[in-house]
């Protein structure tokens, strides 16, 4: 199955794309990890993108898309994938759907998960990450055993800095703008598919799995 997940900060659509990615045995490609993986080491797409972070600049969105071809052609994403973060705007969604189409696997679905601002909000100011496995964890919903460290691999939990009410506000503002014109791009093609994610975790998978029940396999 080939997958893009949409949703505002705070909806849970990373954690939902890791247990997706196990429930289909398909890769869960971050395109934001994705892009540090490059830069890292030195790739000569990573050299690019550098390039341009350095400066300030946004990385070109055929860079990006390249990255992420790149990545799709690798054994373990044969069976599918599952892009989490790309794309972000119109124009992105549309040169990779053209990637898509010349590699002859066009996206299967897009599943957009919903929150509420209020809801979002109390789960990013309540938000730990593992700096080492990505697990995330919340203070009020899903703590770690020893309330400071990952039940997985025992890393010290970190936060994000941006993780605060006023930032987080705005991120949602600007997610809206940007993302709008993108759901409304991949509800034309038939896509898009909508999960409430104001729920409890397990919960939320259920309905995730539930949306994609026709054509999971």
């Amino acid at each position: 199955m080939r997958l893009v997940l949409l949703g505002p900060p705070g909806a849970g659509k990373g954690t939902q794309a890791i247990r997706i990615a196990q429930w289909l045995q398909i890769p869960h490609v971050s395109t934001g990890d994705l892009l540090r993986e490059h830069v890292e080491r030195g790739s000569r797409l990573g050299v690019r993108a550098r390039a341009y972070m350095d400066r300030g600049e946004y990385v070109p969105d055929d860079v990006v898309v390249r990255m992420v071809m790149d990545r799709l052609e690798e054994p373990d994403a044969q069976k599918g994938f599952i892009l989490d973060g790309f794309p972000r705007t119109v124009p992105q969604a549309q040169a990779l759907e053209d990637a898509l189409a010349d590699a002859g696997r066009p996206l299967e679905a897009v599943l957009k998960f919903t929150i509420d601002d209020d809801m979002a909000i109390k789960r990013l100011s309540n938000r730990w990450l593992c700096p080492c496995c990505k697990r995330t964890y919340n203070m009020e919903f899903m703590r770690p055993q020893d309330g400071s460290s990952c039940d997985d691999d025992g890393c010290q939990l970190t936060r994000r800095s941006d993780d605060d009410e006023i930032t987080v506000r705005r991120r949602l503002d600007v997610y809206r703008l940007e993302t709008e014109p993108l759901e409304l791009f991949y509800w034309e093609r038939g896509l898009l598919r909508e999960v409430d994610a104001q729920a409890r975790l397990d919960l939320v998978t259920e309905r995730t799995k539930e949306a994609l029940s026709d054509i999971a396999s």
